[in-house]
């Protein structure tokens, strides 16, 4: 068994988390979550979900974090779907001191990237590897041979007047009742324009949408492969251990 690490997937909502086998990639224990009654929900409100968590596995490691938000040399940068507070808090700062414990963090998506690059359906992938993440929101992941290149946010991209994840993420489907062939050229148009401006060799399609993803596939036509992502909701938490990798 390879080194374990507690990884946590922070959201505006809830805090999941699990324990990591690093070597294999697994989550070696069951994936708990503790709801926040907020949304988005307050730093004090996610700092004591945060704590809840690590007492639930009475941990005293290391501990990795997935954040939704740009994060650079363990300080957040950007708040859109969380508390404006975040902005300019460091990792250790909040997340450690409330624990006492050594605390890592990677955006979020990274984090699912990382995951899905070293382990799922990007593994072993050469060239360029861009995995989207379609929920409430778009997260984005960006590797080249492997490398990451982290807190991309194509989420946030302009596109058709406004920023791509209010155009084809899988909450407008649902808030527009579109169908997966509606949906799905949506889709098809904002990978069209990553393909433009990244020239990926892969697109590594996450989020619960992915279970669909034989319903509007047929509706996608860039020339770069598109799998769905392979590791479901054990992506984030897993990448989220990997955080500590990175210090």
């Amino acid at each position: 068994m390879g080194k374990k690490v507690l990884g946590l997937d922070v959201g505006a909502s809830a805090v999941k988390g699990g324990v990591v086998d690093l070597k294999k990639g697994e989550m070696i224990s069951e994936r708990f979550k503790i709801k926040t009654p907020n949304r988005p929900a307050s730093i004090e409100e996610v700092l004591e979900a945060f704590a809840k968590v690590v007492k639930h596995f009475d941990w005293k490691g290391e501990i990795g974090i997935g954040f939704p938000a740009i994060v650079q040399n363990n300080v957040i940068l950007t708040a859109s779907n969380v508390d404006k507070k975040w902005i300019g808090k460091n990792i250790q700062d909040t997340f450690g001191k409330k624990v006492g414990l050594k605390v890592y963090a990677v955006n979020d998506a990274d984090a699912a990237g990382m995951a899905e690059r070293a382990f799922g359906g990007g593994k072993g992938k050469k060239g360029t590897v861009i995995l989207l993440t379609l929920g409430s929101g778009i997260g984005s992941a960006l590797f080249r041979d492997g490398i990451l290149i982290p807190n991309t946010e194509f989420g946030h991209l302009k596109f058709k007047g406004e920023i791509a994840e209010k155009y084809c993420s899988s909450r407008v489907k649902d808030l527009e009742e579109l169908s997966f062939k509606e949906w799905g050229k949506r889709l098809n148009n904002y990978l069209l324009h990553l393909e433009l401006l990244f020239s990926p060799d892969l697109f590594l399609l996450g989020g619960g949408i992915s279970r669909d993803f034989p319903k509007y596939k047929k509706h996608l036509s860039v020339k770069a492969k598109v799998k769905p992502a392979q590791m479901r909701n054990v992506a984030g938490i897993v990448g989220a251990a990997m955080a500590v990798l990175q210090k």
